[in-house]
């Protein structure tokens, strides 16, 4: 590990230990700052990677056993193909906390599985909302747009995406790619 990341990771560590107990909304946790600071400043991939962990397991906190319930059926329905199933549970999710920005991209997710892009897209919009470096929701958002041949709109999510995790190595090769593509610059 490096220096670098040891001294963010402990500062988020001492600001996770002064917030207390875990809030509903995932998307303010600050130890979340720390960790996007570490995701732009970190080059090693084995760094990177833990550091993509760290942060979606923050994201999927929401402090509430009733919604981690929820979440942790809608995930296995939805791996089962269980749209219905998946679909009942994501929906039950962001009903009793429309603040928590993964139950949105959970039932994003599942509506790109389902092939209701307009629906994705729309979950997208309320995970961006609440939590705009979402690099899971805005690749997300690009898989969306390039299926819909929108492909201005999926290289502009892109660019938002390497804005947040600059080292997101397959979105910058698809936004490189798409650039050309496009006729823009990278």
């Amino acid at each position: 590990m490096t220096g670098t990341l040891a001294r963010i990771l402990a500062a988020a560590a001492l600001a996770a230990a002064a917030a207390g107990p875990p809030a509903a909304a995932r998307q303010d946790d600050p130890r979340l700052d720390a960790l996007f600071a570490a995701l732009g400043a970190e080059e090693a991939p084995a760094d990177l990677a833990r550091v993509e962990r760290e942060i979606w397991a923050i994201w999927l906190e929401s402090g509430d056993p009733r919604l981690d319930a929820a979440m942790a059926e809608g995930i296995r329905a939805m791996g089962a193909g269980e749209h219905a199933a998946a679909l009942a549970a994501f929906d039950s999710l962001v009903e009793a906390a429309p603040d928590f920005a993964e139950g949105w991209n959970k039932r994003a997710t599942l509506y790109w599985l389902m092939g209701d892009f307009e629906a994705s897209a729309a979950d997208v919009d309320r995970v961006l909302a609440l939590e705009p470096r979402h690099f899971g929701a805005l690749s997300g958002l690009a898989m969306i747009r390039m299926a819909q041949n929108r492909l201005p709109e999926a290289h502009d999510a892109l660019r938002r995406l390497l804005a947040v995790h600059p080292h997101a190595e397959s979105a910058r090769r698809r936004f490189e790619s798409l650039g050309r593509r496009l006729g823009t610059e990278a």
